[in-house]
């Protein structure tokens, strides 16, 4: 079981690699592809797309195949992936990739946010994601040792070392497959309940809270999703940063939701999940006016903050599922929320880094406070109305 949990911590460094790959690339790959620097906005939302049909579809595949096959293959799909972009010759064999890509994510993200919510304590969900923070601030890491502004193909190599990480993680994840297949047998009640009773979407976003929770992560998401993938293009527009310096600057902030996971960690035995996910946005609020000053080295400090307070966030409103609304369906909640969570994710990113990128991109932190406070209420709302259920 040790041995099991720590190939989970492995595998989501696994999930964090891809999601701030693109951002990071972004500033020079536009200019590789010859296009403009806003479509990175469509990118977005076509991976997000695809991730969201995936944890649509997810509680069907993980009961049918279980967490552990789902998880190997996708983390595959993954890396494949990410090797199929980096020899992309343009940006539409690019996007082929990147629904492949999507589909890979939203499998594991459910799988294992499912799995670990249903079989161990709050510190670990946070300390699971903390390690997401890890995979998701190497990635900027390693494209900053690549990036150059006048070599546009730079980003290829960064992208490529990317997957040849997660392939080395897909095949600790066969190794251990028989032993993971094993232990799921012996939580396998639930699911074979889940299994003869009617699931469908209509009957489950009836039950009281499920949709204020959806449409929390959904704008959680799309604030996230807007630092990841405009965070280095706003300090390259705003401030005239390099590339690589942008790049770094991102990894600040990934850093900051790595440490926020890790703190939340140690005291989520104290504090509700519902108070964690209140704290942590108000941090984020905070990180968020500093953003807005228009200084370099304060927006710097800034995006640290803005990623501290999304630290606890995400995983506290996932580990929450099966206590708020019952186990028996939580797969199916969770991949629900997934859905919710990258389709309201990537439309909100789309929409403030197209305003951004056309219009300025200093109209991005203030965009982001007013996303926040929403994201502040929708939880409370969550919160009350599920505790009626």
């Amino acid at each position: 079981m040790i041995a099991l949990l720590i190939v989970i911590y492995i595998v989501f460094v696994a999930l964090g690699l891809p999601d701030s790959v693109f951002g990071a690339a972004w500033p020079v790959m536009h200019l590789d592809f010859g296009i403009n620097e806003s479509f990175a906005s469509v990118y977005s939302v076509i991976i997000g797309l695809s991730t969201s049909g995936a944890g649509f579809f997810a509680g069907k595949l993980l009961r049918r195949f279980g967490t552990s096959r789902v998880t190997f293959v996708s983390v595959l799909l993954t890396a494949a992936a990410l090797a199929g972009v980096s020899i992309s010759p343009n940006m539409a064999v690019a996007i082929i990739f990147a629904v492949i890509l999507g589909y890979g994510a939203g499998a594991i993200d459910t799988g294992l946010n499912n799995y670990v919510s249903l079989h161990y304590k709050a510190r670990h969900m946070s300390w699971l994601h903390c390690f997401w923070g890890i995979g998701v601030m190497s990635s900027p890491m390693i494209l900053s040792a690549f990036l150059d502004a006048d070599k546009p193909d730079s980003w290829r190599t960064g992208y490529r070392i990317v997957a040849l990480l997660l392939l080395a993680i897909g095949i600790l994840v066969g190794v251990f497959l028989k032993k993971w297949r094993k232990i799921e047998k012996g939580f396998s009640d639930e699911a074979e309940e889940a299994a003869v009773q009617k699931c469908s979407f209509k009957d489950i976003i009836k039950i009281k809270g499920v949709l204020p929770s959806m449409a929390s992560l959904g704008v959680y998401c799309g604030m996230e999703f807007t630092f990841s993938t405009w965070g280095a293009s706003f300090f390259v527009n705003s401030f005239g940063t390099s590339p690589s310096r942008a790049s770094a600057f991102v990894s600040l902030y990934f850093g900051g939701i790595m440490l926020g996971r890790l703190i939340s960690g140690f005291i989520a035995e104290k504090l509700s999940d519902s108070k964690l996910i209140v704290l942590g946005l108000c941090v984020a609020g905070a990180g968020l006016c500093t953003f807005a000053v228009p200084n370099e080295i304060a927006a710097a400090v800034g995006i640290f903050l803005v990623g501290l307070g999304f630290g606890p966030v995400f995983p506290s409103v996932l580990h929450s599922i099966p206590d708020r609304f019952g186990k028996t369906f939580s797969a199916d909640i969770i991949g629900y929320h997934m859905t919710g969570a990258y389709a309201g994710g990537f439309a909100f990113q789309m929409l403030i880094g197209y305003s951004s990128s056309n219009i300025t991109f200093r109209i991005l932190p203030f965009a982001a406070l007013g996303l926040c406070v929403c994201d502040i209420l929708l939880s409370r709302c969550a919160d009350k109305m599920s505790s009626k259920n």
